[in-house]
């Protein structure tokens, strides 16, 4: 068993270095103060050691200065700016609807529900990219909506909706029901009901629900780049693109900008990580 163990954590140990090489090379990158990829020459008749420090992502100077030439120079902050409204919007919007459409599905029977349901369900199964065109006609052609922040909100709310209300769902399907009769017969109303004892027995999975609303619209550049066409509208990952291109590539702007832009996703997943661990199981176990 001693050496299974061994072996097991050595997998592990590489299996770690293969995912953090990347990200150590992208870190490095972005602190190495120049925009060549190249952080390290290997001399003529170099040693063994001295080919395997290159492969190593460190730079020989560590330097501010893409940082500084990012915030300074270029439009940076401003498309920051354009990714943190749209993406603090889509996630208000996707978890008050998802979290309305999900209580009632979970409570109320009417004609159509189940249909619903399955149509919510149908929906995840299509790729993203095939609804483009029905997209920018809906948005762009008939509700005039294109190189808005309001359209790109909507269409973000629109993707991230069917997965965030059968999560919900399945949470609050495993919520007893007997507090909320007893609230009922109390002479609660059903609204009362729903944002004071239901809403708040369901933060782990709305934890959940609005971190998947925030990096759907975070992340997210096919739309963006398609519904933006003013530099001054442009989200992060749509900015991000021009700073490598056929003819030119700043590679110390381009990872010095993801690093940036990776910074409220960790504080994001640092303020709810107390939620995450029970909400990311939400719903898988009913009663």
């Amino acid at each position: 068993m001693t050496i299974l163990n061994w072996l097991r954590g050595l997998f592990i140990l590489v299996m770690v270095a293969i995912v953090l090489y990347p990200v150590l090379w992208v870190v490095s990158l972005a602190f190495s103060g120049g925009q060549s990829l190249a952080l390290v020459s290997v001399p003529e008749g170099a040693s063994f050691f001295e080919a395997l420090r290159a492969l190593l992502p460190l730079p020989q100077q560590w330097s501010l200065a893409n940082f500084e030439g990012l915030l300074t120079e270029q439009p940076f902050g401003r498309w920051l700016l354009n990714s943190l409204i749209i993406a603090a919007a889509t996630t208000i919007v996707g978890v008050l609807l998802a979290c309305s459409a999900a209580y009632a599905l979970s409570r109320f029977r009417f004609p159509g529900r189940e249909r619903g349901l399955m149509l919510l369900l149908v929906s995840q199964m299509f790729p993203a990219t095939l609804m483009l065109i029905p997209l920018y006609v809906i948005i762009v052609e008939w509700l005039q909506l294109g190189n808005t922040w309001l359209g790109l909100i909507a269409v973000y709310s629109i993707t991230a909706l069917p997965f965030c209300v059968w999560m919900l769902k399945g949470y609050f399907d495993s919520l007893p029901v007997d507090i909320e009769e007893a609230a009922l017969m109390e002479g609660a109303s059903p609204v009362a009901i729903f944002w004071r004892i239901a809403l708040p027995l369901a933060k782990p999975a709305i934890a959940v629900t609005a971190l998947f609303s925030f990096l759907t619209a975070w992340n997210e550049f096919i739309l963006a780049s398609i519904f933006m066409d003013e530099e001054a509208l442009y989200t992060v990952p749509v900015g991000l693109r021009f700073f490598v291109s056929d003819f030119s590539a700043q590679w110390g702007y381009f990872a010095a900008g993801s690093v940036l832009v990776s910074l409220p996703v960790v504080i994001l997943f640092l303020g709810l990580q107390r939620f995450l661990v029970s909400g990311l199981s939400a719903g898988a176990v009913k009663g």
